[in-house]
């Protein structure tokens, strides 16, 4: 077994722990409820999306580590392409979201579109925790480093 494949494990599943946490909170937060009003700027489809293919990928991977299946492992890395570019675009809209200012317009003729469906009710994602969004980012870029860097065979034990 490679000893660059199992630190790519280990980094996969504390990415996928801090996804977890921001999925738990934005959801606690109502991001769910949130997309009929569209004050959530994170559509469900996307982040859904991320967690699913990120998730199977990550089966992939522990299945790759086990069983010593290469075409496996090169799959759960082709996976991580559409999970990147899924949350470099989710990133883009919580940075939008957290720039934003923290009032809400509400009232007669003072709502716009995108506003809150419950007055004065900020977006899910303004509550996601800024560090375990950038420790989040920062593992899932290394965990694909190291993926690719198990995959060309660095790290051989």
């Amino acid at each position: 077994m490679m000893v660059t494949a199992t630190v790519a494990l280990v980094a996969w599943a504390l990415t996928a722990i801090g996804g977890f946490v921001m999925l738990g909170r934005w959801v606690a937060r109502g991001g769910l409820r949130q997309q009929h009003g569209g004050t959530s700027r994170l559509p469900a489809g996307a982040v859904f999306s991320h967690l699913a293919l990120a998730a199977v990928g990550l089966v992939l991977w522990v299945v790759y580590v086990l069983a010593d299946v290469e075409a496996l492992g090169w799959i759960a890395l082709a996976l991580l392409v559409p999970v990147a570019a899924l949350g470099l675009a989710m990133l883009a809209r919580w940075r939008q979201v957290r720039r934003a200012p923290r009032t809400v317009a509400t009232g007669a003729g003072g709502t716009s579109p995108g506003a809150a469906a419950h007055e004065g009710e900020a977006p899910a994602e303004r509550y996601l925790p800024v560090a375990v969004v950038v420790g989040h980012g920062l593992l899932a870029v290394v965990t694909v480093v190291l993926v690719l860097l198990a995959l060309l065979g660095v790290g051989a034990a």
